[in-house]
């Protein structure tokens, strides 16, 4: 995106040919081109064109907002969902926090939710183009906020009673696996967990590389991993927590909420009447078996995150299943058996073991009236296949 064109765009003529842009949306792409080459110039034309059909991706993330807002395609991949960055500056008001440095702001994602949540904000982020549509993003949104070109590693930010960091874990080369090669580099993120911080990582980041003192949080928005949330200082109330987001609101687990041993659930039991699949947060923050605890049930085997018990709960934590009957696992068994029961749409869960959903349903090749929802998984350690029906 060429700069000037964006700062243009911004200008009250440039606001016109967005609008019409975004009305054009739809259309055939030439057609679309030629229309507004009318009224404005070819490089005008493009960033106009990209703005409209970032704006319409964003709505996933940014609800009824992202028609205000402006995008870079790698800063709406990279940016915070908005349900989750409310959650973190919801959590940042209750702490008490009244200034919030961003450092590495992108878009401005989490500078809007913590400027909407009363925050006074600031950003830096290296990339001046991110930095342009960050500011632009406040201003459209009509939120105070400051934002500036500089190296996170360089700025003071001891005048913030919170810094925020969102390292970028994508380089030139695709995804950065190494937490030293994230931009800022993890020996920078570890220097920030000394204070009143907060760190968003990778949802796969591992247990031992969070510090003794950090909170880890893992964030789900309607069953979908987002991040991990590293909470320091005085943020910091516990060890680890899952965090789920639903069209029910919010619901939250920590590791205090462990049974003590001897005071919960078996740790495994034989599959009973119901099945429960733990989400995805609850998983990677390690919180299984409290999930377990709540439904009075236990692990179907010790290594498979499946919950098993007698009796129907509807929890947040969990997606519930009733157990029709054990179907047999292996290919050519199964697929007799849905046959027999005139099953011809089926989804396939699975967990610990070394099937491909995709592969498993073309070699099944089934027809019939029927849709059914089967769950391949390891029970005792053996393989074993079971037919669910979620409730």
């Amino acid at each position: 995106m060429e700069l000037d064109a964006f700062s243009w765009l911004l200008t009250e003529p440039g606001q016109r040919l967005l609008a019409r842009a975004c009305e054009l949306r739809g259309e055939d792409p030439l057609r679309a081109h030629t229309l507004l080459r009318k009224d404005a110039e070819a490089s005008y034309v493009a960033v106009a064109l990209s703005q409209a059909e970032l704006r319409a991706k964003a709505v996933a993330k940014f609800g009824a907002l992202a028609e205000r807002m402006y995008f870079t395609p790698d800063g709406l991949e990279q940016a915070t969902r908005l349900r989750v960055a409310e959650h973190r500056a919801a959590r940042l008001a209750a702490y008490g926090a009244r200034t919030v440095v961003d450092l590495g702001c992108g878009i401005g994602g989490d500078l809007i939710a913590a400027s909407r949540a009363g925050l006074i904000v600031a950003g830096v982020d290296l990339d001046p183009e991110r930095v342009a549509v960050a500011q632009a993003n406040l201003d459209a949104l009509e939120l105070p906020g400051a934002v500036q070109v500089a190296d996170a590693t360089d700025v003071d930010h001891a005048a913030f009673e919170v810094a925020f960091a969102d390292p970028a874990r994508r380089g030139a080369r695709g995804r950065v696996f190494s937490a030293e090669g994230w931009t800022p580099p993890w020996s920078f993120v570890e220097s920030l967990l000394t204070r009143d911080a907060c760190v968003k990582a990778a949802p796969g980041i591992p247990h031992e590389l969070v510090p003794s003192d950090v909170e880890a949080e893992w964030v789900s928005d309607h069953g979908e991993v987002k991040e991990a949330a590293l909470w320091a200082g005085g943020l910091a109330t516990v060890r680890r927590r899952a965090t789920v987001i639903g069209d029910g609101g919010l619901a939250t687990l920590t590791d205090e909420d462990v049974p003590p041993p001897g005071s919960g659930p078996a740790a495994t039991r034989p599959v009973g009447s119901f099945l429960y699949e733990p989400d995805g947060a609850v998983i990677r923050a390690g919180l299984v078996t409290t999930v377990a605890a709540g439904v009075d049930g236990g692990l179907v085997d010790e290594h498979i995150a499946y919950v098993t018990s007698d009796e129907s709960f509807h929890t947040p934590f969990a997606t519930g299943y009733q157990v029709l009957e054990e179907l047999p696992y292996r290919e050519r068994a199964l697929r007799a058996a849905l046959r027999e029961r005139g099953v011809g749409r089926l989804t396939i869960k699975k967990r610990g073991v070394s099937v491909v959903p995709e592969q498993l349903r073309r070699a099944l090749s089934l027809h019939g009236p029927n849709e059914a929802t089967i769950v391949m998984t390891r029970v005792a350690g053996e393989g074993t296949c079971l037919l669910v029906k979620p409730f």
